[in-house]
């Protein structure tokens, strides 16, 4: 028998492959996983393959659903750490709205035969973990909420590049319904991202600022 070594394979293990995205630098884990930080297309080897739009528009939708799930554990925690009483309230209020985006995505995933499972979504998991280093700085409540408000943004906008993209992608692929879906959601988080301005200028920087 010959080994994956004979056939110029490293200890057995097939050789890397190369992402869809044109990207280089592929390594590999001690299980055979193919790890790139640069690009989130591949993290494993069963990674899905890319090789339509509408391959793209599957992974973006599944990577909006994972970066939804995170958010919907982050912000329970953003609102317990502000003290102001309006933004802790606004988190409480977008939080049901993102288990809301979470079904509405589903729903789309569904109507493509395909499931919410994919890889967890690097972006978001960053941005969350940038959140949970300002709660848990020692600060005046004032500044402190600032600081929530400004990562709450940088979730939102985020959250509304990714929803742009693949509404695009739904409108180009002819999915009227997944279209009209993502872009309801879209709507909403520009929604929240004016009202946390709002706030933000209105009250809250203004009493860190002092």
């Amino acid at each position: 028998m010959r080994t994956g070594a004979e056939n110029g394979e490293e200890g057995g293990v097939a050789p890397a492959l190369k992402c869809n995205a044109g990207c280089h630098g592929l390594v590999r884990n001690n299980s055979g996983g193919i790890i790139n930080p640069f690009c989130s297309y591949w993290t494993n080897s069963k990674s899905m393959e890319l090789n339509t739009l509408k391959d793209l528009y599957i992974h973006e939708l599944k990577d909006l659903f994972s970066a939804e799930q995170q958010l919907v554990k982050a912000l329970p925690k953003m609102a317990k750490a502000a003290s102001n009483k309006e933004l802790a309230s606004g988190f409480q209020e977008h939080l049901e709205q993102t288990k809301g985006h979470a079904q509405r995505l589903e729903k789309i995933l569904s109507s493509h035969n395909a499931t919410t499972r994919g890889s967890k979504c690097k972006g978001m998991e960053g941005i969350v973990a940038e959140g949970a280093e300002m709660i848990e700085e020692e600060a005046d409540h004032e500044v402190k909420d600032a600081g929530l408000i400004a990562a709450a943004q940088r979730v939102e906008h985020y959250e509304m590049a990714g929803y742009g993209t693949a509404r695009t992608y739904a409108k180009l692929l002819g999915d009227r319904e997944g279209a009209k879906l993502l872009q309801t959601t879209l709507e909403e988080e520009k929604d929240t991202d004016q009202k946390l301005s709002k706030l933000a200028d209105s009250a809250i920087n203004v009493a860190a600022a002092k």
